[in-house]
């Protein structure tokens, strides 16, 4: 596969028009280049130019294609907005992790330049099984039609496509593009009534049960998630309350996946599941949570208390334990932090433990799915026994919840764990969030943890 990757240096482009009409230039040469139409199966050509002034999230929030898409990092070094499907790999179950990564790697492994397939996975390998969830599949991989890049400062336009398409298709999907001047202010709709799965009776007999079955060295830990579902005033455009939420919830990935304009799965996850350079990998721990303090002085107590709490330390380490059992076989090289640190957010802290290794020769991404996901800080501990537990205590399907959202790229991927996660479907939302249940958990901290981790989205849609 020929992915035509042109970039104008030092040039400013700040008009739609000259945008549109550059894009289509630079395609439409790349064309007519030997060899770029004779493939048997349709390549990508890609066309990218820099601009100026153009912010990925208010023009993603100005577009209105039924596909829509977004991810930033962490640390604030990419962000991309991705609109409309230049080609998407999607389907239930049928596919293992090796045959899927086998198939995006094959469309992206002659590239030349910077293309991505966006999107993720259910948490179940066997796919999501409710209704609510039919857009997303047990996997959805979307190259966008069209993308706003933000790489280190530098921000660019680019444009997707495939050799059989025809260039007036592109010219008249680039034609429906809008190129906002300035930030125009959302407004969200609010919420009119709201249903928790389990309610909380429920959820105090499933604690009760998961800690009586608890048993020393064979069964310390599960993770159990709630669902509240937000009846709102309007329907929710998912784009604007990413923006929103973007705006509450520093250091964070942040996520939209919009297959439809029906649906669409977002949050602002702290986790990263793994990132990978070539052969090199970074991934984390993170589990064991107290809320932020009102005052500096609150804030430093609370975070003293985690850091010495056995409990959280014991949870923690579970996920930790796992991680480096897990990846010993994949690794020459494999460092972690000595100790626990503490990750602020801002309504929440959390103990994180970072993981540095590189990569034996032939590893995949399809190996590091297979071996990460879920990590204990999402599941439990022994992962299987507590994976039981959640499908027969949760009284809703996770879907997407808590499972790998991100990226594939040339020799590169980055994958985020989809938890502090939504879903939007018309008038309504979907909130998801779980807490760790080990011994000394009670049914009390354990929902307010969870009320607490969906405070931002929920601040959102109660405002006067």
């Amino acid at each position: 596969m020929n992915i035509s990757t042109t970039v104008l240096e030092q040039i400013n482009i700040n008009e739609a028009e000259r945008i549109k009409e550059t894009i289509i230039a630079l395609l439409m040469r790349d064309l007519k280049k030997p060899g770029s139409s004779s493939s048997k199966k349709p390549t990508i050509l890609r066309a990218e130019i820099r601009v100026e002034g153009l912010d990925a999230m208010p023009w993603l929030c100005a577009q209105r294609p039924a596909s829509r898409g977004y991810w930033s990092d962490r640390e604030g070094r990419f962000e991309l907005a991705g609109v409309g499907r230049a080609d998407s790999i999607t389907g239930n179950c049928s596919l293992g992790y090796h045959e899927l990564m086998t198939i995006l790697n094959d469309r992206i492994a002659a590239a030349n330049g910077n293309a991505r397939y966006f999107g993720g996975l259910s948490f179940s390998k066997d796919g999501a099984k409710e209704q609510l969830w039919d857009y997303f599949k047990a996997y959805l991989f979307i190259l966008p039609r069209f993308e706003v890049l933000n790489r280190n400062g530098t921000t660019t336009f680019a444009c997707n496509m495939l050799t059989d398409e025809d260039i007036e298709t592109i010219r008249a999907e680039l034609s429906l593009l809008v190129f906002p001047e300035t930030k125009s202010p959302s407004r969200l709709p609010t919420s009119i009534k709201r249903r928790n799965y389990p309610d909380f009776k429920t959820w105090q007999t499933n604690i009760r049960t998961v800690l009586a079955s608890f048993e020393p060295g064979k069964y310390e830990k599960v993770v159990l998630a709630r669902k509240a579902t937000f009846e709102l005033s309007d329907p929710i455009d998912a784009a604007c309350l990413l923006g929103a939420l973007k705006e509450k919830t520093h250091r964070c990935f942040h996520f939209l996946f919009q297959p439809d304009s029906s649906a669409a799965f977002l949050g602002a996850s702290p986790e990263r599941l793994y990132r990978r350079d070539g052969h090199t990998l970074k991934t984390e721990a993170i589990a064991g949570s107290r809320s932020r303090g009102d005052s500096t002085e609150a804030d430093e107590a609370l975070c003293l208390e985690l850091i010495s709490s056995e409990k959280d330390l014991r949870e923690h380490n579970y996920v930790v334990r796992d991680i480096r059992n897990s990846l010993t076989d994949l690794c020459s090289l494999l460092v972690e932090d000595e100790n626990p640190s503490v990750l602020k957010l801002a309504r929440c802290q959390h103990l994180i433990t970072t993981f540095k290794a590189k990569l034996r020769s032939g590893v995949k991404d399809a190996d590091l799915l297979e071996t990460l996901h879920p990590t204990p800080a999402v599941g439990g501990f022994p992962t299987r026994r507590a994976l039981r537990d959640i499908s027969r205590l949760e009284p809703f399907d996770r879907g997407w919840y808590a499972a790998p959202v991100g990226w594939i790229g040339k020799d590169a991927a980055q994958f985020a764990v989809g938890i502090r996660s939504g879903l939007c479907e018309g008038s309504r939302l979907h909130l998801f969030s779980g807490a760790g249940i080990v011994d000394g958990s009670t049914p009390d901290e354990e929902w307010e943890e969870i009320e607490n981790k969906i405070s931002d989205f929920v601040s959102l849609l109660t405002r006067s």
